[in-house]
């Protein structure tokens, strides 16, 4: 392919996209049966690049509507900041703290939890019906020293699992549809030098992902980054 080729086409390709953007026919009267062809199979491309935003839009709704139906149901608990709701990077992010789930060191959910997990159950149940859910625990870099884990990985991994337990088996929530995964303390959003920021890190996020990232989605060991970096792009 020439380089005057390569110029021509892609101005061909550059009128194409403006013009399908507008929402105007594409009129191929003056070009070549070739031309005609692959101006034809580029408009197809761009109206499906079309579409596949407004499948994005649609889902960007859905979540939008359901924060706002957890909010709802769990205002109390928010109010005590026990609970926070809000979009990162991953999708929609529910974020409680281990006070409420379990007891210090261990795993077993509390009788207290299971108001919060029916109400999350709820809305993935009905508004987020489909959608992949991603469980992951976190801890605080205290060292485990006498509850019996081996460390704070295997303690986080623990009370995930105790979670996406709760919601298949007691809430109905698809298993197909639900993963867990431990971070231990290698995830902060506070910092671990005061008692309130390692009463924030100990945690539980329950992540509604986004359907283009879902079959993607792999929860490995996660990057370095700073305590600021880890919160700043949760907004609620």
């Amino acid at each position: 392919m020439t380089q005057a080729f390569r110029r021509t086409l892609g101005a061909v390709m550059l009128g194409v996209m403006a013009v399908a953007a507008s929402g105007c026919a594409v009129k191929f009267s003056s070009r070549s049966p070739w031309d005609i062809q692959q101006l034809e199979a580029l408009s197809n491309q761009l109206e499906q690049v079309r579409s596949l935003a407004q499948l994005k839009a649609d889902e960007a709704d859905q979540l939008r509507a359901a924060k706002a139906a957890l909010e709802q149901r769990l205002s109390s608990q928010i109010a005590s900041n026990d609970v926070s709701i809000g979009f990162d990077e991953r999708g929609l992010v529910v974020r409680v703290l281990d006070q409420i789930l379990f007891d210090s060191g261990k795993a077993a959910l509390r009788h207290e939890a299971a108001p919060v997990l029916d109400q999350v159950a709820n809305v993935l149940n009905q508004e987020l019906a489909g959608q992949a859910v991603g469980i992951e625990g976190h801890t605080d870099n205290e060292p485990i020293k006498r509850s019996g884990w081996k460390d704070n990985w295997e303690l986080s991994l623990a009370r995930a699992r105790s979670v996406l337990t709760y919601l298949v088996s007691q809430r109905d929530v698809e298993p197909s549809r639900v993963s867990a995964t431990g971070f231990g303390e290698y995830r902060p959003i506070a910092s671990n030098a005061t008692a309130d920021g390692r009463r924030t890190n100990r945690r539980v996020e329950i992540v509604v992902l986004p359907k283009r990232l879902a079959k993607s989605h792999e929860l490995s060991s996660p990057p370095e980054s700073s305590d600021s970096q880890a919160s700043s792009n949760f907004s609620k």
